[in-house]
């Protein structure tokens, strides 16, 4: 055949460069010439059997077998289907032929037999639809050896087998048959089935199509449930390979036959509850098969259809909920992986379903009368439990249970009240009325009286579930206050000091070599850190809370920039200053925004502080982390392990498969590490709004703001006008090398840089911007104060300008009356004259006597309206003087608004004059 030229190559470089020397290769070659050209059977089936023999204990000759052996016994296959024992011999020897031998570990470099021959074998599709034909025979061995050949090919080339096997007509159908077979046939088809439907979505259809499933659980109950052996786990692994990532079979199982088959095997029987290895698998294999059903939408798109949801529903109407209960938290003496893998199931159950929490917050385990809540019960295994696996399975409970949960958060925050010392100093373990509350609050503050931080750490965990994503319980916990350790200490303090407090506190624990604790030293600073994030995310109370104790921004600050302690927690630290910054809105010196943004940039360095994100960003704590509690499909090959997972002491190496290490993944679980990763984009840019923006508030006002003794107002106010434009130019210098120094630090350490540069690369720009809008703006006010006072001027000089055209018309009138008298006198005195001419003295005597008294009441008069007059004319004077400087000030011209007032009256006064003097 075609496909053995390809592999004399190889077989040359084994065997040497004359093939005919090898022994092994001549009695093989010797071998198959007899079966092909023997006449008499009997020696052509003694050839068959010992070609078997050497093809199974020889490296060399299976090998050689590779090369030229194909042929010969496919064509038996074929042309010698009565000939049941040569038939059984040459399928037998195949298998041979593609199975390991024992031979020293080979090499790289070196050609593997059994890879090579499966190879051979399963490149012609005609191969493996021969190979199928011969499940038909009645013979039951070469059934059997036929599975076991179809099996030992999907181990090595599972691909191009499963390809092969969906062209044959009939093909998966004849393997599903094989499941309705003697049991040692049923066995080989169930474990052949398994490995064809790993990861091949076609012949996972077409097997439910056929049957399958009915098949399955008809098998598992014929075995006896969680009690059967091994074939009970291949029926499961098939059952969860048909359901992985197959939304239309789940549905399928869901709409037909139901889940009652499958939730009946969680039931425990008996009275003893005994676990052998094999029954802990089989329970694992049935919990792995609810993990598939509850989280479908989680594993593709959870928008696209609500297949797990539904799932999750219709498992807790069949009561599945009372048997994880019993298997996870009330079977104590269940073996631990078997209860950690209840505890996931019961949080996946409840994740995004409402009502699912709300059974399980209903739920009441234990015997009266010592009943408790479910989820009471959940929080003591976290407290006391001694394997870091259950602690890690339990807290997943809770943290699923207040996932987008605010109800259910409130309802247990509601429970934390202070307890009294005596309450507190009491195991908690011996009271089971105690609240969900009071055993979480006992957990925080029992470092006091134990001397370890690890109840504290867990009970912290706790704590940031209650808290997450919620204000209010936020800020009701911050109400919390605790009794003081000691009366020396004063009163209560808040329950958030004292969480800050064991941070210090697990810093100063040291082993005896001077190192630091274990638990201290991997996960105690995350977890609590964690918290602290967490409850000061958008919680402007909380971080004033947190700021209220000076020390604890100065710790912050120490750990922040510690090379003792991990990147992590560095990196925790530091997102948590950021907190402080981008949360605050206090106003007190010291505490704000501002203040602590300086406080970093003095101690630690704004490069310095910001290269703290990137450490912690790129450890492989946050590369690799992956959604809560993911884990393997089990297996055969990996469920033994599984199962025998026990309580283990911590090691101070933190190994990607120790207990620290997946306490450290739960903690920077990927929900976490994005939560992460977006504040500190946040943290960023407020540093940089800070950087880039004058500070509003003006605490003191400087001395040289008040007025002088003795300064006049005009003094007084350019001296002000020169203050502000001095402090005008500080504080755009300020402003302009500040925004170049948040440019700068965001191009060295942004996580985001594209949108960081552009928002700061244009900070220079934005306070040039802004200064000459500023400056627009005072000059825009002060034209209009100039032209306000003009307006007030102008008004001013029209009503004097008024008030001097009446007095001039005043002295017109005055000057008329003072005419009119004179006409008088003058003809009094014609009159006078005319008498004297007449010689009458007596009465010229009485007419002088009378002109002059006329005259002199009219001069009178005449002088205290000049005089009333005079000193309207000086005070007008005056004003009309003031006026002009004024608008000589302002430089309006003073003349020009004068002009041609007081020339009429001038003109009058001398026509006057001039009558006076030609009457004289």
């Amino acid at each position: 055949m075609d496909f053995v030229s390809k592999y004399q190559g190889v077989v040359g470089r084994v065997f040497g460069n004359d093939n005919s020397t090898s022994d092994d290769d001549s009695y093989v070659e010797r071998l198959l010439d007899r079966i092909s050209n023997g006449t008499l059977a009997d020696d052509r089936r003694n050839a068959m059997a010992e070609l078997q023999s050497i093809v199974a204990e020889s490296y060399a000759a299976q090998l050689a077998f590779g090369a030229m052996g194909f042929p010969v016994l496919l064509s038996v296959l074929k042309e010698e289907r009565d000939d049941v024992e040569m038939l059984r011999a040459a399928i037998e020897t195949l298998v041979s032929a593609v199975s390991p031998t024992q031979h020293p570990k080979l090499s790289k470099n070196e050609v593997q037999p059994a890879l090579m021959n499966s190879d051979l074998l399963s490149r012609e599709v005609e191969n493996i639809s021969l190979l199928l034909s011969l499940l038909s025979e009645e013979d039951f061995y070469i059934r059997y050896y036929t599975l076991q050949l179809l099996t030992a090919l999907l181990t090595k080339s599972p691909t191009r087998l499963q390809e092969a096997i969906l062209t044959i007509p009939r093909g998966i159908t004849r393997l599903v048959d094989m499941l309705m077979d003697r049991e040692v046939i049923r066995n080989e088809a169930l474990l052949l089935l398994t490995y064809l439907t790993r990861e091949a979505e076609e012949i996972q259809k077409i097997l439910v199509f056929e049957g399958a499933f009915e098949k399955i659980f008809s098998i598992i109950i014929e075995e006896g449930g969680s009690e059967g052996g091994v074939v009970v786990q291949d029926c499961l692994e098939l059952l969860n390979n048909l359901l992985r990532n197959n939304t239309s079979n789940q549905v399928l199982l869901r709409e037909t036959i139901g889940f009652d088959p499958l939730v009946s095997i969680l039931k425990l029987r008996g009275t003893t509850y005994k676990f052998t290895q094999q029954k802990t698998i089989n329970l694992l294999s049935v919990l792995d098969t609810i993990t598939l059903l509850v989280n479908a939408d989680l594993q593709t798109d959870t928008g696209r259809d609500s297949n797990g949801l539904t799932n999750r529903t219709v498992l807790v109407q069949k009561k599945v909920l009372d048997y994880l209960l019993m298997l996870g938290v009330e079977s104590q003496w269940a073996p631990v992986a078997l209860r950690c893998m209840a505890l996931r199931c019961i949080a996946d159950l409840v994740i995004d379903h409402a009502k699912n929490r709300d059974v399980l917050a209903s739920k009441l385990l234990g015997e009266e009368p010592q009943v408790e809540p479910a989820l009471n019960s959940i929080l003591r295994i976290i407290l006391r439990a001694s394997s870091t696996q259950e602690f890690v399975a339990a807290d997943y409970v809770l943290k699923n249970f207040c996932e987008k949960n605010p109800d259910g958060q409130s309802m247990l925050v509601s429970s934390l009240h202070p307890q009294s010392s005596s309450t507190v100093r009491s195991p908690f373990e011996e009271d089971v009325n105690a609240s969900f509350g009071s055993m979480l609050l006992h957990g925080l503050t029992s470092s006091e009286s134990d001397d370890d931080v690890e109840i504290c750490c867990r009970a912290a965990s706790v704590l940031s579930h209650l808290l997450k994503d919620n204000i209010q319980c936020k800020e009701t916990v911050l109400q919390v206050e605790l009794e003081a350790p000691t009366r020396s200490l004063g009163g209560a303090e808040p329950l958030m000091h004292r969480l800050v407090k064991y941070l210090a506190l697990v810093s100063s624990k040291k082993s005896e070599d001077g190192k630091a604790s274990t638990f201290g030293s991997v996960y105690s600073y995350p977890v609590i850190l964690k918290l602290l994030i967490i409850w000061l995310f958008d919680c402007p109370p909380a971080v004033e809370c947190f700021l209220n104790s000076h020390p604890h921004l100065t710790y912050l600050l120490e750990l922040t920039s510690d090379q003792t302690a991990t990147v992590c927690v560095r990196g925790l630290a530091a997102v948590l200053l950021g907190e402080c910054i981008s949360y605050n809105k206090t106003i007190d010196n010291g505490k704000n925004a501002f203040s602590i943004v300086d406080a970093v940039s003095q101690k630690i360095g704004l490069t310095s502080y910001f290269s703290k994100f990137n450490e912690m960003q790129n450890s492989s704590l946050f590369t690799s982390a992956k959604p809560s509690l993911t884990r393997k499909p089990l297996s055969r090959s990996n469920a033994a392990s599984m199962s025998e997972i026990e309580n283990v002491e911590e090691d101070d190496s933190i190994d990607p498969n120790s207990d620290d290490y997946s306490m450290l993944a739960m903690v920077f679980d990927s929900q976490f590490v994005d939560f992460v990763k977006r504040l500190d984009a946040k943290i960023r840019e407020q540093i940089v709004e800070i950087y880039s923006h004058p500070k509003t508030q003006v605490a003191v006002v400087p001395a040289e703001l008040e007025q002088k003794s003795g300064e006049i107002d005009e003094e007084y106010i350019q001296r002000l006008k020169r203050f502000v434009e001095k402090q005008c130019l500080e504080i755009q210098e300020l402003l302009s090398r500040n925004a170049t120094l948040a440019e700068d630090l965001a191009r060295v350490g942004g996580s985001e840089p594209s949108q960081l540069e552009r928002k700061v690369s244009a900070g220079s720009e934005r306070v040039q911007v802004e200064t000459l809008r500023r400056d627009l703006h005072e000059t825009s006010q002060r034209l209009e104060a100039l032209k306000a006072e003009k307006s007030r001027i102008e008004a001013e000089a029209s009503m004097h300008q008024s008030a001097a055209s009446k007095m001039e018309s005043d002295l017109k009138s005055l000057s008329a009356a003072y005419n009119s008298l004179e006409e008088v006198n003058f003809q009094l005195e014609r009159e006078v004259k005319a008498l004297k001419s007449g010689g009458s003295v007596p009465a010229s005597a009485d007419i002088e006597a009378i002109k002059a008294e006329a005259r002199e009441e009219a001069q009178r008069e005449s002088e205290a309206e000049l005089n009333d007059l005079l000193v309207c004319l000086g005070q007008e004077q005056s004003k009309v003087e003031k006026l002009s400087a004024r608008l000589s000030e302002l430089g309006v011209d003073a003349a020009a608004l004068l002009d041609g007032i007081g020339e009429d009256m001038g003109l009058d006064g001398d026509d006057d004059d001039e009558e006076e003097d030609e009457e004289d």
